[in-house]
């Protein structure tokens, strides 16, 4: 179980649970790369005109100043902020270093970001993403919406997490289907149906007839759309019979329909055409996505992002993209609250090199020395202190081998765990595979 932060909203992991964190971020750099995502890195600011451009959440974003400052930051978009997610920074950064970059461009980016939120069981003040998006010069072909629900359903795979289900939408299916209903404000009625899941039906019913002025009917329609969810095709038919026609919505039908081919073949059961996902920021054009953990969805969702074509713009120009952001924060919460999976040791070391007596400290540096040019972590006793004790230290750390030299220079190393003691060299043992590295494996 996760100790609680003294600063609520600001988790700071013991060394164990820092080690599960990092197993996740090395599994998702795995899969990215293997993939031939490329990594950046942003600034952790920028201006507050930039993080505002699009959508209004202005109540959640840190202002950035020296103490002795007077001046508002929120009046002043020239104004320094902490970024609150990656892909507004990543915008930024594609428009003024797009005479660099291959397009499209591939990249994956791992870091923290600030968001002033309540927090609350899954939402941190100061959390960290890890982010793949691929972003076109102009243009980018459909495909790679297809091609990242595919890559995240692989690294989630990859991860103990349990079992999840990437669910799919797309806004132009959605916004297309809200106009063959008569309804214009498309945008409102995305944001009531991104409420379903925390106000229910009938309140989402109220709020479209109350203020987008929806009749009944078409509230009722509204909703009939967003409760189709399916693992295969079969939503097309299903949408087709609610008896609304409009040319974006058959756009919006095929580019999921392609989506979800594409995931029958590759990740069976694991992505859906959920037709309730909405997604609440604006800059999203067509395909949106959301993530839950089964068995966990009051957590909400760990992996989400959707396609974007005028994020990223000179004004002249468009670098469309699309993206998904995995919630690292939120995901290593739940696998520690949940003890769905352990670190096998609390540091990194396999083995402790003891020390025979105080002059023996330089040999037993030459053993460490031999034992990490092979890789294998160690570390060297401070003091010669009776081996009981060093052993209980090696112990105490959770470090399952110790090393011993003879006076005669022979060496001989104890596994802690079984109590075997074998002869050793140092230019040649190696511990089995699972030992080498602090191994993090699914709990049972």
């Amino acid at each position: 179980m996760a100790r609680k932060a003294s600063l609520s909203g600001f988790p700071e992991w013991l060394p164990q649970e820092r080690a599960v964190e990092q197993h996740v971020l090395d599994t998702l750099r795995r899969i990215f790369e293997l993939h031939g995502f490329a990594n950046i890195e942003t600034r952790a600011v920028e201006t507050v005109g930039q993080l505002l451009r699009k959508g209004e959440i202005d109540k959640e974003v840190y202002g950035l100043s020296r103490l002795a400052a007077e001046k508002s930051a929120k009046s002043d978009p020239n104004a320094l902020a902490l970024h609150f997610d990656l892909t507004v920074p990543f915008a930024r950064y594609v428009v003024e270093n797009a005479g660099h970059l291959p397009f499209p461009f591939r990249r994956y980016q791992m870091q923290k970001v600030w968001r002033g939120e309540r927090p609350q069981d899954g939402r941190f003040r100061e959390f960290t993403q890890a982010d793949i998006d691929v972003v076109g010069d102009g243009t980018l072909p459909f495909r790679y919406d297809v091609e990242l629900a595919l890559v995240i359903a692989e690294a989630l795979s990859a991860l103990p997490i349990g079992d999840f289900r990437l669910r799919v939408n797309n806004r132009k299916l959605a916004e297309g289907f809200y106009l063959g209903l008569g309804l214009t404000d498309t945008a409102g009625v995305l944001r009531s149906i991104d409420k379903l899941e925390k106000i229910g039906a009938d309140k989402v019913a109220e709020l479209l007839q109350t203020e987008l002025g929806a009749t009944a009917e078409q509230a009722a329609a509204a909703l009939a759309l967003a409760q189709i969810c399916t693992q295969d095709t079969s939503f097309v038919e299903k949408v087709r019979a609610l008896g609304v026609t409009h040319p974006l919505m058959e756009e919006g039908l095929d580019e999921l329909r392609q989506v979800i081919e594409a995931a029958v073949l590759r990740a069976p059961g694991k992505v859906v055409a959920d037709l309730s996902i909405a997604r609440g920021l604006d800059y999203y054009t067509g395909t949106v996505y959301e993530t839950v953990l089964v068995g966990h969805e009051s957590l909400g969702s760990i992996c989400s992002g959707g396609r974007y074509e005028s994020l990223a713009s000179t004004g002249k120009k468009n670098y469309p993209g699309v993206g998904l952001s995995i919630g690292v924060t939120r995901l290593v919460s739940r696998m520690l609250a949940e003890e769905t999976a352990v670190a096998a040791r609390t540091v990194p070391s396999a083995v402790l090199v003891t020390l025979a007596n105080d002059d023996s400290w330089n040999e037993a540096q030459d053993v460490a020395a031999a034992l990490r040019a092979r890789g294998i972590a160690c570390e060297v006793a401070a003091k010669a202190e009776k081996f009981g004790k060093q052993i209980k230290y090696a112990d105490k750390r959770g470090i399952p081998f110790v090393w011993f030299t003879s006076e005669d220079g022979t060496h001989e190393v104890k596994d802690i765990r079984s109590g075997e003691q074998v002869s050793a060299d140092p230019a040649g043992w190696m511990p089995e595979a699972e030992d080498l590295t602090n191994r993090v494996t699914a709990a049972g």
